[in-house]
């Protein structure tokens, strides 16, 4: 396992090689005019012959010579507390609210200290101003949503780099900007970070870049200050109670997207839920589009939908037909008020690959001129296993071995660990394997949604013959009392499997290599070993300790211990035949 970066290593790498200083009276007339007002503190007449800001750094360790500080309240401790130190180190001024500002302490004389009424509303909009942002850059594609972010924002950059585009992507995985790719941490970067990647990727010649958007990213505005052309919903299940306390909170920040101030159009999948839509028709889907402020375009996915097939009426859009062929989908979508028809196909199998294809092609064609959409018509009709819906996703359903076949993926939550449980079993089905077996290996993330537990683990023994519960992320926690919660769905539902004659083999198993090699062991060439919960992450946090942990590497060095083939492709990664 290699060191990990140190924070402002991190920083560094979203940097631009060069920026120049921005007079300070353009940040605070940038400030003023995005609605935030600006009080001058720590200099005493006006700001002649103060060097401006360079770059903009949030945390205090990260901060280069010439920054703007951010001074932000934290749990335990306000950022400003810092500020004498980083302003000794270099840092040009301090952006901070008043309570900030009183705490800062003494600074040298004539710094610049930029006080306002929430600094978490101005850092991104400061950021934007030190970059020189303001409607210059990449065309953005921003997808939100409980599942799919990912499998989308790859399906997206693999589109637009068909169409002949450059592309950036930000994400769980990775972050790219052309060429040059920089550490992912965080689903969304914060706002100082991702506005020094938006000056890099304009360094870059990026002309696309697509962008997973967390709920998290939007609660605490790290996309401010960022426009997206065009922003996509995929669906709303249950996942991230520990931060929102509700579906109907939850929901509200996945619809923060969809302000006419941060995105100029939205598309939006209407069976937005992994259940069969209200008897009203109402689906999360179908709210988040009504409650969208900017102009919307809506999705229905028809055949590719979790509820059974039926077109949710007066959509733009339409999936109108699924064909499977071999490991995967060509489908069809139909534009209403065009009459257009469109055909396309993914090389993965699973009905919500299709779901997020069609996603990401309806969010190309609804950022370009009508003029365009033949051109990128071409570019999708291709071949099952080819074309930009064949691109492999790491660490989502990434197969890394065959007889038995052993996956990895990232499902950790309910809706995602049905939807991969169901994509295995229907590609047993579709070979026509009638005696192999799902094993499944997975647990629950500590100081997370609790409620979410039991819940998955009475999934796990619906779907799967053998369930190993092990260890996710801890964190915090005992690891014990988390497996605890996990088995009282568990064992739950295989007393109710019992009671109509099925058997479900039910083991605890930690640590989780341990585990992985329970399942292998007890696996016979027809099986399916399925690992869920961590997909691509290489660390596991056990009590604050990294342990280097990689489900990939573990999988494929258990199949080999016990006689089995692991599978590998040219990047030594496993074959991808899903994503979530």
């Amino acid at each position: 396992m290699t060191s990990p970066l140190s924070p402002a290593e991190q920083d560094a790498a979203f940097r631009p090689d060069h920026t120049d200083p921005l007079d300070w009276n353009d940040l605070i007339e940038a400030l003023n005019r995005s609605g935030l007002p600006v009080e001058l503190a720590g200099v005493d007449s006006g700001l002649p012959g103060q060097p401006g800001p360079a770059g903009i750094a949030m945390d205090s360790r990260a901060v280069r010579a010439g920054d703007l500080y951010v001074g932000v309240p934290g749990a335990n401790r306000h950022g400003a507390e810092f500020a004498a130190a980083v302003v000794a180190a270099g840092a040009a001024g301090l952006l901070t609210d008043r309570a900030g500002a009183d705490l800062a302490g003494d600074l040298p004389p004539g710094t610049p200290v930029l006080v306002v009424r929430d600094v978490r509303d101005a850092v991104g909009p400061a950021a934007a101003a030190i970059y020189r942002n303001a409607g210059v850059g990449p065309r953005m594609y921003g997808i939100t949503g409980t599942n799919g972010k990912t499998t989308t924002s790859y399906f997206l950059t693999s589109l637009l780099e068909a169409w002949g585009e450059t592309t950036g992507l930000i994400g769980t995985i990775e972050i790219r900007a052309g060429r040059r790719t920089v550490p992912s941490t965080l689903t969304t970067p914060e706002s100082t970070q991702l506005h020094a990647l938006m000056a890099m990727m304009r360094q870059e010649q990026v002309s696309s870049a697509a962008m997973e958007v967390s709920s998290h990213a939007i609660s605490y505005r790290r996309v401010a200050g960022l426009h997206f052309a065009v922003a996509g919903f995929t669906n709303l299940t249950q996942d991230h109670l520990d931060l929102h306390g509700s579906m109907e909170e939850y929901f509200a920040a996945k619809a923060g997207l969809f302000d006419a101030r941060r995105t100029g159009r939205a598309v939006v999948t209407l069976d937005g839920g992994p259940d069969a839509p209200d008897p009203d028709g109402t689906t999360w889907g179908t709210r988040m589009a009504a409650a969208a402020g900017c102009p919307t375009a809506t999705l229905s996915l028809g055949p590719a939908a979790d509820h059974g097939g039926t077109p949710l009426t007066g959509a733009d859009w339409t999936v109108t037909s699924v064909e499977a062929i071999g490991l995967g989908h060509r489908f069809s979508l139909l534009h209403a008020a065009s009459g257009r028809s469109v055909t396309a196909s993914t090389g993965l199998p699973g009905r919500f690959n299709v779901a997020n294809a069609a996603l990401a092609a309806v969010m190309v064609f609804e950022s370009l001129p009508g003029t365009e959409w033949d051109a990128v018509a071409r570019v999708l009709n291709v071949p099952v296993g080819q074309g930009p819906f064949a691109t492999a996703v790491p660490g989502r359903m990434e197969v890394v071995g065959q007889s038995p076949d052993g996956i990895v993926d990232f499902a950790h939550n309910p809706d995602g660990m049905v939807r991969a449980l169901e994509s295995v079993r229907d590609a047993r089905q579709a070979a026509g394997n009638t005696s192999g077996r799902t094993i499944l290996v997975f647990g629950a993330t500590g100081d997370r949604d609790r409620a979410k537990r039991p819940v998955m683990g009475r999934i796990a023994a619906e779907w799967a013959d053998i369930v190993i519960v092990t260890d996710d992320d801890a964190h915090t926690e005992e690891p014990a009392g988390i497996r605890s919660e996990v088995l009282t769905g568990v064992r739950e539902a295989a007393r109710q499997a019992a009671g109509t004659g099925r058997e479900i083999e039910v083991h605890e198993t930690a640590p989780r290599q341990d585990a992985i090699d329970l399942a292998v062991s007890l696996a016979t060439p027809a099986d399916t070993v399925l690992l869920a919960g961590r997909g691509h992450e290489t660390v596991q946090d056990m009590d604050g300790v990294d342990v280097a942990l990689d489900d990939r590497v573990e999988l494929r060095a258990a199949l080999a211990r016990h006689g089995f083939s692991p599978s590998s492709d040219s990047h030594g990664r496993g074959r991808k035949v899903d994503g979530s």
